[in-house]
């Protein structure tokens, strides 16, 4: 029943999470397209009246006029939509998510002790600490070299590198890449509600007051909006990334992280300069190039791969009863019908029987022979004599 409810608050968490992840990248990609599509009134009475741009569209049956004021409206409109709630229930259910699979079960996902050796208490502050300095960082980067935005986004960058490397120095390779995206997460959200939605209040204030509201605080609001934007399609890779054990498991994790966040970014500018009329066919190709450096980088070493198909050769033949004691020592924490690591099996995959076994043959030498990507963190401490038994079991055609 513990698993069942387990599962179950899993599936809820991570539903609410991409609902409202999806509603707030819809609206925030919507607003970047906008400001970056505007075009100069040609009535003189909207540029009399402070309108700076407007940008005409037709979608769904309708015409629609959308204007933007450099710095407020001479009134203050009676119904005003303010955009916070997405954000802030965005980190909200992510945090949430991440407290319910990874702080829970901080010795499963955040400790590889291969990596760093470290109790589950050091794990749990270190992750919650990476949210928080990164925060820091960022807003102080942010507030000392606000007015040069080429040297500020440098600065940024090199600090996204520094912290990769760092967080794939300390925590699993698979934990490293979620703390990252959800620090770059935390930054946007923070962005929504310590300077964009203050520096807003603060301008309808002024408004409301009859006095003109100062600038300065939409141009800090739309720098902050803009490093959002291109901080975007990293975290989505960062939150899918789980899946995908050939990144997180190579020896330079952390470069492999940067180039695809990197491609990310690339990817996401092409959007923006579209939007402005520019068309830079450069910019997605040098996103292709970066991530088909990434898939070179990360392909099996033939080497290895040979030398393993001829350890196993010369091996006798290995049958499923001689790796069914391994699978059952090492990996039936997790993968059997009563898992004793976490609520119940990842993706339904069971060991528990021969025909559970040799049906996952392909799954089981890619995570334990080629990848080493199980169990999670070594935590069950396998070998590498037995992932050598495993792949001669798999190389002689995993007999039963």
């Amino acid at each position: 029943m513990e698993g069942f409810i387990t599962d179950w608050l899993n599936l809820a968490l991570r539903w609410l999470h991409v609902v409202v992840a999806i509603a707030w990248i819809g609206e925030s990609f919507y607003f970047v397209a906008l400001d970056n599509s505007l075009k100069k009134p040609k009535d003189p009475a909207l540029t009399t009246r402070g309108v700076f741009g407007e940008l005409w569209h037709v979608h769904g049956g309708g015409f629609y006029n959308m204007q933007k004021y450099l710095v407020a409206p001479p009134e203050m409109p009676e119904d005003l939509h303010w955009s916070k709630w997405p954000s802030y229930t965005t980190w909200m259910s992510g945090f949430a998510l991440f407290t319910v699979l990874y702080l829970f079960s901080p010795n499963t996902y955040l400790i590889d002790k291969t990596v760093l050796d470290m109790g589950p208490v050091v794990a749990i502050a270190s992750a919650l600490g990476f949210l928080m300095a990164g925060w820091i960082v960022y807003d102080s980067l942010c507030r000392l070299l606000g007015a040069k935005d080429t040297v500020l986004g440098i600065c940024v960058g090199l600090y996204v590198l520094a912290a990769a490397w760092l967080a794939c120095h300390i925590f699993s390779g698979r934990a490293a890449y979620l703390i990252v995206g959800a620090m770059l997460a935390t930054i946007m959200s923070a962005n929504v509600f310590f300077v964009i939605i203050p520096g807003q209040r603060k301008m309808v204030d002024a408004l409301l007051k009859g006095d003109t509201p100062n600038p300065i605080y939409g141009k800090r609001g739309k720098q902050r909006s803009v490093h959002n934007t291109y901080f975007t399609l990293p975290v989505v890779f960062a939150m899918l990334s789980n899946h995908y054990a050939m990144t997180y498991t190579h020896r330079y994790n952390w470069a492999v992280l940067a180039l695809i966040m990197l491609a990310g970014a690339l990817i996401r500018q092409f959007f923006v300069m579209r939007h402005r009329g520019q068309v830079l066919w450069y910019l997605p190709a040098g996103g292709v190039v970066l991530l088909s450096g990434a898939l070179a980088w990360t392909l099996p070493h033939p080497q290895a791969a040979q030398a393993a198909s001829a350890n196993a050769a010369a091996t006798p033949a290995v049958r499923v009863a001689d790796i069914a004691p391994v699978l059952q020592q090492r990996c039936a924490a997790c993968h059997s019908a009563h898992p004793t690591l976490m609520g119940s099996a990842p993706v339904g995959v069971m060991f528990d029987t021969p025909a559970e076994i040799t049906q996952n043959a392909q799954r089981i030498y890619q995570q334990a022979v080629t990848l080493k990507a199980m169990p999670l963190g070594n935590v069950t401490h396998m070998t590498d004599d037995e992932r050598q038994k495993i792949a001669a079991w798999f190389e002689k055609g995993a007999l039963n």
